[in-house]
């Protein structure tokens, strides 16, 4: 079991995969709908993982995944993309991501790698 960080600015894809990661037997330790929130509360909660959105408001998911390797250089990150997005995730990749998760998804998909991300 995880502890998890979920950031999205939609509410409706927190909630999502947050109820596929809890029938997972994970545990969903905070939200963020910015950057900027997730990085603070990266801090507070120290999750094994966190599955962050690129595109948001305030500070993007680069962003927040570049500043949340500079407090915690081993922290396990996903990042959760549109499938338009591909140039942003190889960025991510480059930057310490564990892999990513394609809009839309399933829960075995999002189940699959987040524990491809916790056991890398």
């Amino acid at each position: 079991m995880a502890r998890i960080l979920l950031v999205d600015d939609a509410g409706y894809m927190r909630r999502l995969i947050g109820i596929m990661a809890t029938k997972g037997g994970h545990e969903v330790v905070g939200e963020a709908e910015t950057g900027q929130t997730a990085v603070e509360l990266y801090e507070k909660v120290r999750p094994d993982l966190v599955i962050l959105d690129i595109l948001m408001p305030d500070m993007n998911g680069l962003e927040a995944l570049k500043k949340i390797r500079e407090i915690d250089p081993d922290a396990r990150v996903l990042m959760c993309t549109a499938s338009e997005q591909s140039s942003h995730v190889q960025e991510a990749l480059s930057l310490g991501a564990r892999g990513y998760i394609v809009k839309p998804f399933t829960k075995e998909i999002i189940l699959s790698t987040i524990e491809n991300a916790l056991n890398a």
